[in-house]
């Protein structure tokens, strides 16, 4: 291959991932505004509690995980750096990242790979992490079993008193109505290699959204023993879960409607 064609194959080359580049920027910006959208004027989310957050340190906010699609970590994401102006690193699945524009978005917003340290180093550095313990069960509950909790995994518990940070419950309501789980197609999971391919609406249903954030619960001093810190991380998960139950049945109780 001469020199010349070298050079125009590099050119081309550069410009395709220029245009790549530019695409998936246009791409982020639209989901942004789209985002920006259904938060402020589809769901009307209220946020309640902003408060409890600690202004500094390292914290890990848990939250009950709902809808068929998984919203709501979006929607979270956008609270906390609109409220506080700090970035909320969630450990996200592998699948997350496959996706077009939205893998690269959550990326950008502070999304990071999900391994069983769930961001210790982000707490080390002092900074919020934010897990949903119910993983994908929570997701795939059946509409008729909403806001009812799966048990949570306690791996974010570990984190925490390893890292001596408090553990802030999370409550959101609105994702169970917004996009609700009617069944799923197996087939259609396997052909996407997906985890699961949910039944549910096209477009998210005009739910009305509250996001409620609960006081720390402080974690416990660092026991020296493995067995003894076990324990603690097994109370510090199930306090946990019985905080976020809680709110999630106060906050049900409190909205109105579901809907417009």
């Amino acid at each position: 291959m001469s020199e010349s064609m070298t050079d125009v194959i590099e050119v081309a080359g550069a410009e395709i991932r220029n245009v790549q580049r530019l695409l998936g920027d246009a791409g982020e910006g639209a989901w942004d505004r789209l985002l920006d959208w259904l938060v402020d004027d589809y769901f009307r989310l209220e946020v309640a509690g902003v408060e409890n957050i600690p202004a500094e340190g390292p914290a890990v906010v848990v939250a009950n995980h709902s809808g068929a699609w998984g919203l709501d970590g979006f929607v979270l994401q956008k609270v906390f750096s609109r409220s506080l102006r700090r970035p909320l690193h969630v450990p996200a699945a592998p699948l997350v990242f496959r996706f077009p524009v939205l893998g690269s978005y959550a990326r950008k917003k502070g999304a990071i790979p999900l391994e069983p340290t769930l961001g210790m180093e982000h707490l080390t550095a002092g900074e919020i992490v934010g897990v949903f313990p119910e993983g994908l069960s929570g997701l795939e509950k059946p509409f008729r079993k909403r806001y009812q909790l799966r048990p949570f995994s306690h791996g974010f518990a570990v984190t925490a008193v390893r890292a001596g940070a408090p553990v802030v419950p999370v409550s959101v309501i609105g994702a169970e109505e917004a996009c609700p789980r009617i069944g799923q197609i197996p087939v259609l999971a396997r052909l996407f290699d997906l985890p699961y391919f949910p039944i549910t609406t096209v477009f998210p249903l005009p739910a009305k959204w509250l996001v409620t954030i609960g006081e720390p619960i402080p974690a416990p001093p660092r026991p020296e023993s493995y067995a003894a810190r076990a324990a603690a991380a097994r109370l510090l998960c199930a306090e946990s879960q019985t905080a976020v139950q809680a709110l999630v049945d106060r906050e049900r109780r409190r909205r109105e409607t579901p809907f417009w």
